[in-house]
């Protein structure tokens, strides 16, 4: 579960940061930092947003439930190159962006093709860092023959020291269906990716729903690491 309060010292972070520090919304610059720490704190538990709400805010934003806990309303913060450049849109770099999604309790996903790379303040333990000399597969588009279904790349996480850790990993397709998002109805492939922890023989699976036409992800299950919380993301509002 989440830290219950924004720590003040982020909260004076955020704001310091304004002069310097473009906030990425969906196709557009957020012109204040202020404005989305105002509309992440307006994020609670069990939060539902009407679709006119999510059309309606310049912000790219998504739904998030992490293991059984009650569904959080996180919005994006930042958008990043790989080489830490703040992006105005997805078409302004070449590689997938590293997405940042703030939440009103100062924790943080950030996201890379819809996969979660490394967290922020999650009270349970974070994901520190994802490494892969090989392009996710996600990235490449799960819905196209050509990619490859089988993907290795390492993981750091907290609490303890948990370094380096290889995760192999194998997508299965699942069947078709369509999901409803935001009020419109969406077209998906969903597909199984198995992972293989082999220095602690342990097996678990993430599902992501992908859109049939363009491949990006819409709604995803994801465990954090092995052993940390499992974390349900449903774009409502995509980084374009």
């Amino acid at each position: 579960m989440l830290k219950k309060r924004i720590s003040h010292s982020i909260l004076r972070l955020l704001l310091l940061s304004a002069t310097t520090l473009f906030v990425i919304g969906c196709s557009q610059k957020i012109t204040s930092v202020n404005d989305t720490v105002r509309l992440a704190l307006q994020g609670t538990a069990d939060m539902h947003k009407s679709t006119y709400d999510i059309t309606q805010l310049p912000y790219a934003s998504t739904y998030v439930r992490i293991n059984n806990q009650s569904q959080l309303f996180m919005v994006l913060a930042l958008a990043e190159s790989a080489t830490g450049e703040t992006l105005t849109n997805a078409h302004s770099t070449t590689t997938p962006p590293l997405l940042k999604w703030l939440a009103s309790n100062n924790g943080m996903l950030i996201t890379q093709s819809g996969r979660i790379i490394k967290t922020v303040n999650l009270s349970e333990g974070n994901l520190l860092a994802t490494h892969s000399t090989s392009p996710d597969p996600l990235s490449l588009g799960l819905h196209l023959a050509t990619t490859p279904k089988q993907w290795q790349r390492t993981i750091d996480w907290q609490p303890g020291y948990h370094s380096g850790y290889q995760l192999d990993s194998v997508f299965v397709f699942d069947h078709a269906e369509v999901l409803t998002i935001n009020g419109k109805s969406v077209p998906v492939l969903r597909f199984n990716e198995n992972v293989l922890v082999k220095q602690l023989n342990k097996h678990y699976s993430n599902t992501f729903w992908i859109e049939q036409q363009t491949g990006k992800v819409v709604k995803s299950l994801q465990y954090i690491a092995p052993s940390l919380p499992r974390v349900e993301m449903t774009i409502l509002k995509p980084f374009n």
